[in-house]
C-alpha cells in the first residue's frame, strides 16, 4: 500500500474518533450510576492513580523525544504507544470515576480560583484538540511520511505535554476538596 494511500484510509478514522471520543466522553461525564438506581460503589481510589498516569506520561513523552533526538527510533516507538496507551488509561479511569462519583468542586477563593478555572478550561480545550493531532502524528508515522510527522509533532508534543502536566496540577488543587 502507498503512502499516502495509508493515510488516506485512515483520515476518516481520526475524524471519527476526534468527533466521537469528546462527544462520549461528554455524555457519560453527565451519567451517574448511583443517581441512576445502579448500587456501584464510588471509585474514588481513581483520581490519585490517573493523576499520576497523567504525570508519567509527561515523563514517557519527554523521555521520547530525547529518544528521537539520540537516533533512538525503536525506543521512541515504543515510548509513544505507551503515551497513547497511559491516555487511553487515564480516559478510561477518568470516565469510571465520574460515572461512579458525585463532582467535586473547587474550593478556593480570590486570585487562586481564576488561576484553577485558567488551567482547568485550557486543559480541558487541548485535551479535546490534542485527540486529532496525535492521531495524525501516529498515522503519518505508521505511514512512514516522517518529514510530515516531524513538522506536525512539534506542534503535537508541546501541547500533549501541556495536557499531561495541568491534569497533574489540576489534580493536586482540587484534591483537598474532595469528600473522601
Amino acid at each position: 500500500m502507498k503512502k499516502e494511500d495509508l493515510e488516506q484510509k485512515y483520515n476518516k478514522w481520526i475524524v471519527v474518533l476526534s468527533i466521537a471520543i469528546p462527544v462520549v466522553v461528554a455524555i457519560l461525564f453527565g451519567v451517574n450510576l448511583r443517581k441512576l438506581g445502579f448500587d456501584v460503589a464510588p471509585l474514588s481510589f481513581l483520581p490519585p492513580i490517573y493523576a499520576s498516569i497523567n504525570g508519567l506520561t509527561a515523563i514517557i513523552l519527554i523521555a521520547a523525544v530525547f529518544a528521537v533526538k539520540n537516533g533512538n527510533l525503536k525506543l521512541h516507538e515504543n515510548l509513544m504507544k505507551t503515551a497513547i496507551g497511559c491516555s487511553l488509561a487515564f480516559l478510561v479511569m477518568y470516565i469510571a470515576y465520574h460515572m461512579t462519583s458525585d463532582s467535586t468542586k473547587f474550593g478556593g477563593e480570590g486570585v487562586i480560583k481564576y488561576v484553577y478555572y485558567f488551567i482547568l478550561i485550557t486543559h480541558i480545550i487541548l485535551s479535546i484538540a490534542i485527540i486529532p493531532m496525535v492521531l495524525i502524528t501516529y498515522v503519518r508515522a505508521l505511514a512512514q511520511v516522517f518529514d510530515k510527522h516531524k513538522k506536525i509533532a512539534k506542534i503535537t508534543f508541546p501541547i500533549w505535554l501541556y495536557v499531561a502536566v495541568t491534569g497533574v496540577v489540576v489534580y493536586l488543587m482540587i484534591a483537598p476538596y474532595y469528600n473522601f
